[in-house]
């Protein structure tokens, strides 16, 4: 964004030829929430107390005077934590003003004035002197009319925190006039004497019963407009879930625009605020006003160079450029940046040039088009103009199109490393905390999740380098949510549901569903769902999530619609949906998706008995994996090809294959993928050991009761999981061994066993020999 000139507060602005005063040219005006800051700050000054109170309450005293004005209870509320002492004195300060008589407020004032510490500690330049001096100032401006009606509504802030019983506590209920009855001041400058007037003489409206967390109301001084702008950006970008909601932010700055329509910051506030809930015109009607404004209050004189409208011009084309990119309006991003680009070529903007030309490489990457010489040169030349932000992040970009491609690991991790050297050098947290994440998830994609979940580990536990303001928690950034999520699904996987709702508990409380990242946890909550329900045998509770998945994501929710339909054996409707699936994703290069699409593909020709068809299509996509180094899809590959092997009558071979899959699979696999292998590894035993043979030598036997141990644990997976169909086929299996051993107690306890579970199930046992 362009730089926000101060300038702006102060300017007068001309609409139809008529000046109109800006509102934020009063510096401050009293009102009864001020004058109990003005006590404070007396009080502070007149009392001893001991050094750590008067460090927390010099801590206090900034935000009490920038913030908005508090009610009564709130603001003894904050002092009494700070300090009891002089929270109790400040109280009976107001006690005095409020049910004495106007001459308590006006000697009030006058001691004020001439207080000693006025010279000594709160010295003139202060940010306490200052404020003091503001008040005296704009109290002394007052009529005698305007001192009575303050005298009045400091009364009624009074009296309406104790309406109530508080039972000894300090702030309870709070019922407060609505803030702006409490305009107490003339405009310095003569325009606007007339709207104050008006102001000064409309009564007092009743006492509301407001929220804790209700904004202010009324028009905010320079200072408070300042600090809320700078607080609720700051939360937006670093802790949203402390930001005020969409409703209640749009409210508060449409109340501060009544005010001042051509306050540029807040128009910008406006656009974010209208991102977090992807309202597409109100966010580029903010976007375009914001920058309307900053030209206007722009130096005419200097259009084409580093200052002026000149420069807010670029930036505002480059910032619509980024608004469609994240709307997905192509076109409309594409024709914003090329006037973006003409315009800092013209005024030899340099920085400028290389924001548009990574926004240029992020553009064509959405569009899908290969990007990687257009990134090396935005990195060489943010390197070149020493802009370390560009150019790491020019670098991640490269490295996620790298895994993408096929890179190896450890070159994407080489470069990672010096992206990392880059980050520590010149401190930029945010950068750190990216590249952990990008780092988590290309171990997730290598399919090695011990790495994954360190990665994650570390970023969670990682202290960040980012000075932390409004008390802001620094786990609320993206970065954050794909690590947790990432976490959610790993235990998932390992069948570990009772941590994985209380990482999702997490972040429905770290991300509500208003924020701008919730839609990370909704998908991964939405797929961890569907994987138990399929596990379970549950399809009439799996099928439901494919609408909400595919809301989310189109490409997950046609590959899970295809999962349900074929579990429920609708093979024509499921082979459509692959077929769409795979088009799909091999225009958008969607490697890992389209091997699980040849994989489901092949399992429909499983159904059909067509092994012999289902060998190229599984073929082609072990050579995508082990040629995109995923590891994990090419070890499930190798289970699949083992299978159609054993369908076959090659058994000895599919259990030489499967030796090569077995130990990435039990290291890094999913809790079910481990039971499925054991389980094929055991029907690959009972068939090279020919245990429905007559007779059976010693091997064959040595054999056999392999394959029973290895039923166990593929058994022990399996009620992990409570995937009782699988249990009800290792049962029928264990029952077929025990047979062939003549165990017929071990044979009855199994055929009981899967007995039990085929009543439980009531629904007809598919083939054991038709699935893997």
């Amino acid at each position: 964004m362009a730089s926000v000139h101060e300038s702006l507060y102060f300017n007068p602005m001309m609409t139809n030829g008529v000046v109109h005063a800006n509102v934020f040219g009063i510096k401050d005006w009293v009102s009864p929430y001020k004058i109990s800051v003005l006590a404070l700050l007396y009080e502070m000054s007149a009392s001893k107390v001991s050094l750590p109170e008067r460090r927390r309450l010099n801590k206090l005293i900034l935000p009490l005077q920038q913030g908005p004005d508090l009610t009564l209870g709130q603001f003894l509320k904050m002092v009494e934590e700070c300090c009891p002492q002089t929270a109790y004195a400040v109280k009976l300060r107001l006690h005095e003003m409020a049910n004495g008589e106007l001459k308590d407020m006006e000697y009030f004032f006058s001691t004020l004035s001439t207080h000693p510490s006025f010279d000594t500690e709160a010295y003139k330049t202060s940010v306490v002197g200052l404020f003091m001096r503001h008040m005296l100032l704009a109290y002394n401006k007052l009529s005698f009319s305007q001192v009575y009606k303050l005298y009045k509504s400091l009364q009624q802030y009074y009296h309406s925190h104790y309406a109530k019983p508080t039972d000894g506590q300090v702030s309870l209920p709070v019922l407060v006039a609505d803030d702006s009855d409490m305009d107490l001041t003339s405009i310095e400058d003569t325009v606007g004497d007339r709207m104050d007037k008006e102001e000064l003489d409309t009564p007092l409206h009743e006492s509301e019963l407001r929220n804790d967390n209700t904004p202010s109301r009324g028009p905010l001084s320079q200072k408070q407009a300042e600090y809320f702008l700078a607080r609720q950006a700051y939360l937006l970008k670093n802790d949203e879930n402390k930001a005020l909601k969409p409703a209640a932010l749009q409210e508060e700055l449409n109340n501060m625009l009544k005010f001042n329509p051509d306050f540029a910051e807040a128009h910008y506030l406006n656009y974010l605020n209208s991102l977090r809930v992807q309202d597409i015109f109100l966010s580029a009607h903010s976007l375009l006003h914001c920058f309307d404004r900053l030209i206007l209050s722009g130096n005419e004189g200097k259009s084409n160079g580093d200052e002026g409208y000149g420069r807010s011009l670029r930036y505002a084309a480059l910032n619509l450029a980024s608004l469609h990119c994240r709307f997905g309006h192509y076109q409309q991003a594409d024709l914003a940046l090329q006037e973006a680009i003409r315009m800092a070529q013209e005024s030899n903007d340099h920085v400028c040039l290389q924001h548009c030309l990574s926004w240029l490489y992020t553009l064509e990457q959405m569009r899908g088009s290969d990007s990687t010489v257009l990134t090396e040169d935005s990195v060489k030349m943010a390197a070149h103009f020493c802009l370390p932000y560009l150019a790491s992040l020019g670098i991640q970009s490269l490295v996620q199109q790298g895994a993408t491609q096929g890179k190896s690991a450890h070159k994407l991790m080489d470069a990672l490393k010096d992206t990392d050297i880059l980050h520590w050098k010149h401190s930029l947290s945010e950068l750190i905390e990216i590249s952990l994440a990008q780092t988590t998830s290309i171990w997730r994609m290598y399919g090695k999740s011990t790495m994954a979940l360190q990665q994650a580990q570390l970023l969670l536990n990682m202290s960040s380098l980012e000075p932390v303001n409004f008390s802001v928690q620094q786990n609320n950034t993206e970065a954050f949510a794909v690590a947790l999520c990432h976490l959610a699904e790993l235990h998932a996987e390992q069948g570990l549901y009772s941590a994985v709702s209380e990482i999702l508990q997490h972040l429905k409380e770290q991300f509500p569903p208003h924020t701008q990242h919730a839609k990370l946890w909704m998908l991964c909550d939405l797929k961890i769902q569907f994987e138990r329900h399929m596990n379970e045998g549950k399809y009439h509770l799996a099928e439901p999530l494919v609408t909400a998945i595919s809301a989310l994501n189109k490409s997950e929710g046609l590959y899970r619609k295809a999962q349900v339909l074929k579990a429920l054996n609708r093979s024509t409707e499921a082979y459509d949906v692959l077929q769409r699936l795979q088009a799909r994703c091999e225009k958008t290069k969607s490697t890992e998706v389209v091997i699980r699409v040849m994989l489901s593909t092949a399992e429909l020709h499983w159904e059909s008995s067509g092994f012999s068809t289902a060998l190229p299509l599984l073929l082609q996509a072990l050579a995508l994996a082990r040629q995109h180094h995923l590891q994990a899809l090419a070890s499930e590959t190798i289970l699949h090809l083992a299978f159609t092997q054993l369908m076959l009558g090659v058994p000895e071979q599919a259990l030489s294959v499967l030796h090569e899959a077995i130990e990435p699979v039990l290291a890094h696999g999913a809790v079910m993928d481990k039971g499925r292998a054991l389980m094929l590894t055991a029907r690959c035993q009972m068939a090279v050991a020919g245990f429905k043979s007559s007779g059976q030598g010693q091997a064959d036997v040595r054999l056999a009761v392999l394959a029973v141990d290895t039923l166990k644990e593929a058994a022990s997976y399996f009620s992990r999981l409570s995937c009782k169909e699988r249990l009800r086929d290792v049962h029928y299996l264990q029952a077929q061994l025990h047979h062939s051993l003549g165990q017929t107690a071990l044979r009855n306890k199994s055929a009981m066993l899967f007995r039990l579970l085929d009543q439980e199930l009531q629904s007809p046992a598919p083939p054991v020999s038709m699935r893997l």
